[in-house]
Formats: structure tokens, C-alpha cells, sequence
């Protein structure tokens, strides 16, 4: 039987995945606070729920006012992060402060106020370039980059949370998330909103090597799914799940998708790849599909369709 979310924190909130997160949890009733440092989210991704919830900018470091958010939650989903592999690689240890003391630091109030379940989001970069496709649970991570080792180790804390304190514990790992909200400014976003802003604007974008690695993408409403699946489902804790489609897109091939929904036919700009980039990603999703009911519903053409109409506005 499905457990009922009454009373939830999202961390990261305002941020792309977490802004779509607290939509839903909105519409189901589920009383929601929002805590956000905004360094890369914004409260225009709330703007159609601030009515509803209550939002506190601040850093998952800050212990009281974590202490302030968490009274009466019986959830918390943890999207709070430095999201970055190219920033992690500059920044290893201011990042690693984030991403590894602030999710300590979340999952230990957690445990404080009695917190019935945490779902975290990990990323399919602890797998690091293994051969091996598509990429299961079951693999030996390989991480090759600090975000990927501070991922992991976000995992092994989770796990050991719930083991040593019966915080029910679930880490989802993301494959290459896209969709309305992704900030395309940043250097650092997803290369869908990138290449879709390029795009819009008749620019030929920059592909990091040959355009040959290829990708999982997965629409951010099939991310939402895949956590309300997590925090209500008994047989989800202690447990690490894909979150993708288990179909591959290479990013040549990306881009003359999105060149013909824009009409432009501009040749992209090839520069060297970047550190701590993998080649091939592609996701086994039977776990989550066998344990949870998992399965993602929008097609990629829909997806990329539904992204360019929010780009274009």
C-alpha cells in the first residue's frame, strides 16, 4: 500500500528538477517547504505555487535553519547540489562541501525529527565510462570525476542511514534530465537547453569532441514520477534505482533534431571533450520498473517538442 506524503521539504526546490517536484506535491495536497540558496535556481520556477508553500533561501549547511524547516516532515527530497561535473573538477573542494558535508548535514536532521523517508538524487555518473551497456545497479561504480565521487558517496551515506539508524533511505540515480525550466545561461546546463537556445537564436552550438556519445535523456515530468514512486512505495527503501529510458540519443544527432524544430541548419563548432565526460550512457530502468511500477511515459520527440515551445517563450 502506498504510503501518504502529508508534510515535505525539497531541497533545491527552485531548481529545475525540484521545481517541477514541488508542482506535483502541490497538487496532491502535500504541504511543501522549499529550501534554496538560489546560486542556481530561481523563485520564478515557483512563481505558479509561492502562494502555497513556504520558502526559505538558505544553504543545507546551515544547520538551524535546516533544524527550522524539518518539524512535522515526513519527507524529505533532497535535490539540493552542485550539479556540475565541469565545476567539480575546477572546484573539488568548495563543491564537495555541498554536495558531500550538506547531504550529512540533511540526512542527520532528518534523522533528528524523526523524518520517515529521504529520497535523494543521485546521477549515473558513478559509473564512470565502464563498457558495459545499458548500466545496471549491480555494476561496480567507476566514477571519474568529483561530482560522480561525491555522488557515491552521498549513496554510501544514505545507505548507512538507514542500516545504522532506520532513516528510510532511497537514492535515484538520473540519467540526463531535460525539460522546461533548465537554465540555459549557465555554462554548465543540460546540453539540450543549450543547443535549444542556440537554436532558437539561428547560432551553431559547441559539441565537446566528435558528436558521436550519445546520451539517456529523460523527461523531467518521468524524473517527478520516479520520485513520488520512491517516497511512497514500502519496498523502496535501502535501495538505489536508474531513473532514464533505456534509449540512447547521440548528440550529433541531438542537434538536428533541435535544428529541425528551430528550422536552422547551422554546422555545430567541434572543440576537445571536456574532463571527466563519459562516452556512452545508456540506463537499465528494470529495477525501477519491477520494484516501484516506473515507467516513463513521454516520448523523446514529445519532450524535446514541449521544451522548445517553453524555450521559445
Amino acid at each position: 500500500m502506498a504510503l501518504e506524503i502529508k508534510k515535505a521539504l525539497v531541497t533545491g526546490g527552485a531548481g529545475f528538477i525540484g521545481s517541477h517536484l514541488v508542482d506535483r506535491l502541490v497538487r496532491t495536497g502535500c504541504a511543501v517547504t522549499v529550501m534554496d540558496d538560489l546560486s542556481s535556481g530561481s523563485v520564478a520556477n515557483l512563481a505558479a505555487v509561492m502562494d502555497r508553500i513556504d520558502f526559505i533561501e538558505g544553504d543545507i549547511q546551515d544547520d538551524a535553519l535546516l533544524d527550522k524547516c524539518l518539524p512535522g516532515c515526513d519527507t524529505v527530497f533532497h535535490e539540493a547540489a552542485v550539479v556540475s561535473v565541469t565545476r567539480t573538477v575546477q572546484e573539488p573542494v568548495s563543491s564537495a562541501r555541498i554536495n558531500d558535508l550538506g547531504t550529512i548535514q540533511v540526512l542527520d536532521t532528518a534523522r533528528r525529527h524523526g523524518v520517515r523517508r529521504v529520497v535523494m538524487a543521485s546521477s549515473s555518473a558513478v559509473y564512470g565510462d565502464a563498457p558495459q551497456l545499458p548500466k545496471t545497479e549491480s555494476m561496480t561504480p567507476a566514477p571519474m570525476s568529483p561530482y560522480a565521487v561525491q555522488k557515491l558517496t552521498n549513496e554510501y551515506y544514505a545507505d548507512l542511514y538507514f542500516k545504522l539508524y532506520g532513516l528510510e533511505t532511497v537514492c535515484l540515480r538520473y540519467f540526463n534530465v531535460y525539460g522546461p525550466r533548465q537554465d540555459p545561461s549557465s555554462p554548465y546546463s543540460g546540453v539540450i537547453s543549450i543547443f535549444m537556445t542556440r537554436a532558437r537564436d539561428g547560432q551553431a552550438p559547441v559539441i565537446y569532441g566528435d558528436g558521436g556519445q550519445t546520451r539517456d535523456f529523460v523527461f523531467v515530468e518521468d524524473v517527478v514520477q520516479a520520485n513520488m514512486l520512491a517516497a511512497t512505495h514500502p519496498d523502496a527503501p535501502g535501495r538505489v534505482f536508474n531513473v532514464g529510458t533505456s534509449q540512447s540519443v547521440a548528440i550529433s544527432a541531438l542537434w538536428h533534431s533541435i535544428a529541425a524544430l528551430a528550422g536552422v541548419s547551422a554546422d555545430p563548432r567541434h572543440e576537445a571533450p571536456r574532463p571527466g565526460d563519459i562516452r556512452h550512457s545508456l540506463s537499465s530502468i528494470q529495477r525501477a520498473r519491477d520494484a516501484l511500477g516506473f515507467q516513463p511515459v513521454v516520448r523523446f520527440e514529445e519532450g524535446l517538442r514541449r521544451t522548445f515551445d517553453w524555450c521559445r517563450r
